[in-house]
């Protein structure tokens, strides 16, 4: 006989609250982060409830301290796929006059990738490039765009403040992020398979949650 479960209904600020607090628990000092580091990485876990956060996570060239001044500085983000744009809201980007925009749906990526035989995600990366130049990039989803990206900068044509790439699959999507890993460009990424569009989206909550609580 199996006993009765149960369900506590709580507000969502407490579910988070309490998830973190969980996390914490178990993962206890001396944690492989520390400070701003943690609390994404931390972010990370509470979104994918994967620990393996720990040991994948990676974050190369100042790049805390990059996205905390571009997002400072009311910065234009792009993403990749309206999962990623839809998931950092407005409630966190309005107040840091931060705005979020995915290309995927604009008619100049449509004809772009249909005149050059390319996938939406790679002629949305040429149309923000040149179009935008965004300060953050977001990129959860296409290992295209990733690739894409590199090779507009370390061909001079981008230069953004931070690069968040976590591609998720199978095709590419490791290799791709192996390619930014070689880049001077601030980034923060993952190693391996793992990633998507929620954990991409996340990292900047991350990030815009320190400097609205200052």
């Amino acid at each position: 006989m199996t006993g009765d479960i149960i369900i506590r209904q709580v507000s969502p600020e407490a579910i988070e609250t309490e998830s973190f607090r969980i996390i914490d628990s178990e993962v206890p000092e001396p944690r492989p982060f520390q400070g701003v580091q943690w609390e994404i990485v931390r972010r990370m876990i509470h979104t994918t409830a994967d620990f393996e956060m720990l040991d994948i996570v990676r974050f190369g060239g100042d790049a805390v301290e990059a996205g905390l001044k571009a997002l400072e500085q009311g910065c234009t983000i792009v993403t990749d796929t309206e999962m990623a744009r839809r998931g950092i809201p407005v409630r966190r980007m309005d107040p840091l006059g931060c705005e979020v925009q995915c290309l995927m749906n604009d008619g100049r990526v449509t004809d772009l990738a249909r005149s050059h035989g390319t996938t939406r995600a790679f002629a949305a990366v040429d149309v923000a490039v040149g179009a935008i130049a965004p300060a953050i990039w977001v990129i959860g989803n296409a290992p295209t765009a990733l690739m894409r990206l590199v090779e507009h900068i370390t061909e001079g044509r981008a230069a953004p403040m931070l690069v968040v790439g976590m591609p998720v699959g199978f095709v590419n999507a490791s290799e791709s992020k192996e390619l930014l890993m070689q880049l001077d460009t601030p980034f923060i990424s993952i190693k391996g398979r793992k990633g998507g569009s929620p954990l991409a989206a996340c990292v900047i909550n991350a990030l815009a949650d320190v400097i609205l609580r200052r």
